[in-house]
């Protein structure tokens, strides 16, 4: 199959028609001619597993990063960013219905504060694209930075010296299995993260990450291909901070906090921006990131979230930054009364809201609506349910995550 490909598709592959068959090409630019050989079905779409560029685009430009083209990370660094984020602003106007202005990432190299790195017996990396079970070799990250480098070269340093056995995810065989870094982008603080399946590490670990703020080894102690595990020994200081204009945050091995810290300021201070009265509700309040910045501002605050862990990271960060937010164990289904709340803050997962909180605000209705999203296809579908009572007063999208087809959009509903 041959021929010349159309646009993205949602995902960020592209687009090549022939007759009804459409055909998705990873690492492609909307003008490239390319020749497909091979491709598997996945979720009803055909997806490009074999081709060839023959003829490249005149928008493409050379990646920055080696691994561009194998690693699963990155979809679109051979477009220049004023494409991605054209590519960016129209998936959100097309789900939304409107013109959205993207607001572009004041770093798109080094701007990741987090990067969970594979450690397996097919490479220390990050997955091969379109695979579960092999893994790139990389020496560095450029989209985390130059602290990827002098944390993977202690690790391999630690594996020569002391051979532990690496992970095998097809036999579930191995002890090293993954290592997480993050890094405070405004605080300098390091976290690195061994995660192992059960065992004996090493005493030695520790000395060969001198430079780590913060040292951990969790154990996952299931089959699940996850980065995470529980908490077995920690060297240094328990968290590591990062901060958002003049909040501070704490940051544990297993809190989500948002992946792109330069990015996060103008999306906390979009939210901040458009919430309005005393009283705010933050529901899927997370670790605090938009209550307790909101309560610096003066709000009052009351957090709601499913997470145990998380709410006792967020009261510590209220709590450290000396505000006026509560943060309580809650499901999304299960709020009470939200018109006693001047704004109601929504940020959930890619999933949307749960239809009996939609049910909830269209009945109880709260004047101001801010919904965060990072999917814009269900922020969407709940809209076109919430404009029985709301309208849309703005809508702005923030460029999270450059060089990935990936979108935040925070909207901003008023009642009508």
């Amino acid at each position: 199959m041959k021929g010349v490909i159309e646009r993205l598709s949602d995902d960020g592959l592209g687009v090549l028609r022939e007759g009804k068959r459409e055909v998705l090409v990873p690492y492609t630019a909307p003008g490239d001619t390319v020749k497909v050989r091979k491709w598997r079905r996945k979720k009803r779409k055909l997806i490009a597993t074999d081709f060839e560029v023959i003829s490249p685009s005149d928008i493409r430009v050379e990646p920055k990063c080696p691994y561009f083209g194998v690693c699963g990370g990155c979809l679109l660094q051979h477009l220049p960013y004023e494409e991605q984020l054209r590519f960016k602003a129209s998936k959100l106007s097309k789900y939304l219905g409107i013109d959205v202005e993207v607001i572009p990432s004041p770093k798109i190299y080094g701007h990741r504060n987090r990067i969970d790195v594979v450690i397996s017996t097919t490479g220390i990396g990050f997955r091969r694209y379109g695979t579960w079970w092999d893994a790139v070799d990389i020496e560095e990250c450029p989209v985390f930075g130059k602290t990827s480098g002098k944390v993977l070269r202690a690790l391999r340093e630690f594996i020569e010296d002391e051979k532990p056995s690496l992970y095998d995810i097809r036999r579930n065989k191995g002890f090293l299995r993954y290592i997480v870094i993050r890094e405070g982008k405004f605080s300098g603080e390091v976290m690195v993260n061994l995660v192992t399946k059960e065992g004996t590490l090493p005493e030695s670990f520790p000395k060969y990450f001198p430079f780590a703020t913060s040292l951990y080894w969790s154990v996952n102690r299931s089959e699940s291909d996850v980065s995470y595990g529980d908490v077995e020994r920690f060297w240094g200081e328990p968290f590591i901070r990062e901060r958002l204009d003049d909040v501070t945050y704490l940051i544990h091995p297993n809190s989500f906090f948002q992946t792109n810290s330069y990015q996060a300021v103008n999306l906390v201070r979009k939210v901040a921006e458009l919430a309005d009265g005393e009283k705010i509700l933050d529901l899927y309040s997370g670790v605090g990131t938009f209550g307790v910045y909101l309560a610096k501002r003066g709000f009052s605050v009351e957090g709601i979230e499913i997470n145990p862990f998380a709410v006792e990271m967020a009261n510590k960060n209220a709590e450290l930054n000396g505000v006026n937010a509560e943060f309580h164990v809650g499901s999304d289904r299960d709020v009470e009364d939200l018109s006693k709340y001047d704004t109601v803050i929504v940020d959930p997962p890619r999933a949307g809201l749960h239809p009996k909180l939609v049910r909830k605000i269209l009945k109880d209705g709260p004047e101001r609506v801010i919904y965060v999203s990072c999917n814009p296809k269900t922020l969407s579908e709940n809209l076109s349910t919430l404009k029985e009572r709301y309208r849309v007063e703005s809508a702005t999208g923030l460029d999270m995550f450059p060089h990935t087809p990936h979108i935040e959009a925070v909207t901003e509903l008023r009642k009508v």
